[in-house]
């Protein structure tokens, strides 16, 4: 945690009331987000209980399983989602601009641009806290390796025909979310903390209201007040007023409420499966009937009041303005998007269990060069955020008083000008140590020659982007009076070193993966029968 974070958090607990972390908005938010609001059964992580899903506000689809322990009626479930989820993220996957990639010709071994397809947008899926993204990726986990009826017709038990293509996209969209600055898939309650800063713990900014009470209290309540009423106030009944479904359920409502509507539902299945004529299993049929009507209705009450806290959450990151370097973290997003449809389309088979040794080091290695470009970015978008990296003596904002023009000694000279500047920062500055500031959105180097004179100033020797002339292009040097930021870390983070192909995987991290051993289909287990 940062300073300036820290010093946020307690100003929070002093003004009783969210303090901002940042004055842009660093995350993408698309215009029509798909929102998922997930909820399991107490004690088995994997079965989902039900689920409110949609992009309207005012319409959400209501999914529900009134037995979990029925293979049937999860699949069911699953069926359902995927009527849901699949048509959005269809929807995104025609349309498409043209773009150039850069690739190795088979041929020479050079790299050349050539011309593709790139989806113009793609779809995104937001969640209320960061367990619903495990949520997300254990359901994508269960359904990939299912087989249907088409693909196996002697499997026991086949799955609905889209059950496992849905899979598949929910465990890409949960492997996207694991790359810093993705915006795929969202946890609402990341979102939010990533803006402001509560007086609460980090823990307990996991549960929404709790987290929406800080940042926007009601009723001329602070912040620790609301949080607790949102956190601890049940009704008359003894359930909670804001239930967390984070995606798990509340004690006293599965106790007290979900336990003996579903014991009514599990006495009319019975019933009706032991009716005999017509009158009686009507009869029968009509008592089933309520009994899922009733769990229907208790699931829709415990999960709209989290709905409507997504949608407040989305309502106040929209009014923060979107930070410059958004688009392009969006932009790798479609080309991940783009990226898993060709495969899907081309009929690959599905994300294996576990990566091989080369594919998980490719992956360990993007994700850190991710989050140190987040990092760069996140301060050049952001004074706020700039201003802890200065805290940190990583950059300092100064003042150009003097540029002196000289070049290097060489046989064919190159502009290298000197600055001086002023600052009150206090960056971490030594001899030849290298400073960046943007430049037209690109970065451009400087390297710290001394200080001078008594006031401390710096000396600064720029060393790239003036131009190939002897004399530099025009606006490449900053003039005299001219404020700055310059920072101590790279804007562009460089890749690691190459990685052999899979196929070359040295003996001693497992050799190449065995392309004989097909991903097979889960057994069937004992739970997964009523």
């Amino acid at each position: 945690m940062s300073l300036i974070h820290t010093l946020a958090r307690l100003e929070a607990v002093e003004r009783g009331r969210a303090q901002p972390l940042a004055t842009v908005r660093h995350r993408q938010l698309s215009e029509r987000p798909l929102v998922l609001v997930p909820l399991t059964t107490a004690g088995e992580a994997g079965a989902p209980l039900g689920a409110l899903v949609g992009t309207d506000r005012d319409a959400p689809r209501l999914l529900s399983v009134a037995q979990p322990r029925d293979r049937e009626l999860r699949f069911a479930f699953l069926a359902e989602l995927a009527e849901c989820v699949l048509p959005h993220l269809d929807a995104y996957a025609d349309d498409v601009e043209p773009a150039e990639r850069s690739e190795t010709d088979p041929e020479t071994g050079k790299r050349v641009k050539v011309e593709v397809e790139l989806c113009a947008d793609a779809p995104q899926l937001i969640v209320p806290s960061r367990p619903g993204v495990d949520f997300v990726r254990l359901l994508g986990r269960s359904m990939r390796f299912r087989r249907t009826a088409e693909q196996d017709p002697d499997a026991p038990y086949p799955a609905p025909p889209r059950v496992p293509l849905l899979g598949r996209w929910l465990t890409h969209y949960g492997e996207r979310a694991r790359v810093p600055g993705s915006s795929l898939l969202l946890a609402m309650t990341d979102l939010l903390g990533r803006h402001w800063a509560t007086g609460q713990s980090h823990l307990e900014d996991q549960h929404l209201g709790a987290l929406l009470a800080w940042i926007a209290p009601a009723g001329g309540e602070s912040g620790a007040e609301a949080a607790l009423r949102a956190e601890l106030a049940r009704d008359a009944g003894g359930q909670l007023l804001c239930p967390p479904a984070g995606p798990a359920t509340d004690p006293a409502f599965d106790n007290r409420l979900l336990a003996p509507a579903m014991e009514r539902y599990d006495r009319a299945r019975q019933a009706l499966a032991a009716a005999e004529d017509g009158g009686a299993a009507d009869e029968q049929l009509g008592r089933l009937t309520a009994a899922e009507r009733e769990i229907r209705a208790l699931l829709e009450g415990v999960l709209r009041p989290t709905w409507d806290a997504v949608w407040q959450g989305i309502d106040l990151l929209r009014e923060l303005p979107e930070g410059a370097r958004v688009a392009d973290r969006w932009t790798r997003d479609r080309w991940s998007f783009t990226g898993h449809r060709d495969r899907v389309r081309a009929g690959e088979p599905p994300q294996p269990r576990r990566d091989d040794a080369v594919t998980a080091a490719q992956k360990l290695a993007a994700r850190e060069t991710a989050q140190a470009q987040l990092e760069a970015q996140e301060a050049l978008d952001d004074p706020l955020v700039l201003a802890g990296r200065r805290l940190s003596g990583e950059a300092f904002v100064a003042e150009v008083t003097d540029v002196t023009m000289a070049w290097s000694e060489s046989k064919r000279p190159s502009p290298r000008p000197l600055l001086t500047v002023r600052t009150d920062d206090r960056a971490h500055l030594g001899a030849g140590v290298k400073v960046f500031r943007s430049l037209e959105g690109k970065p451009q180097s400087a390297e710290f020659v001394r200080y001078e004179g008594e006031d401390g100033a710096l000396v600064l020797r720029l060393l790239d982007r003036m131009g190939r002339a002897k004399d530099p292009a025009e606006g490449t040097v900053p003039e005299k009076g001219e404020r700055i930021a310059w920072t101590l870390f790279e804007h562009d983070q460089r890749g690691g070193p190459k990685l052999p192909d899979p196929e070359e995987t040295p003996w001693t991290h497992g050799g190449p993966p065995r392309t004989d051993a097909a991903e097979s289909p889960d057994a069937v287990t004992p739970e997964d029968l009523l």
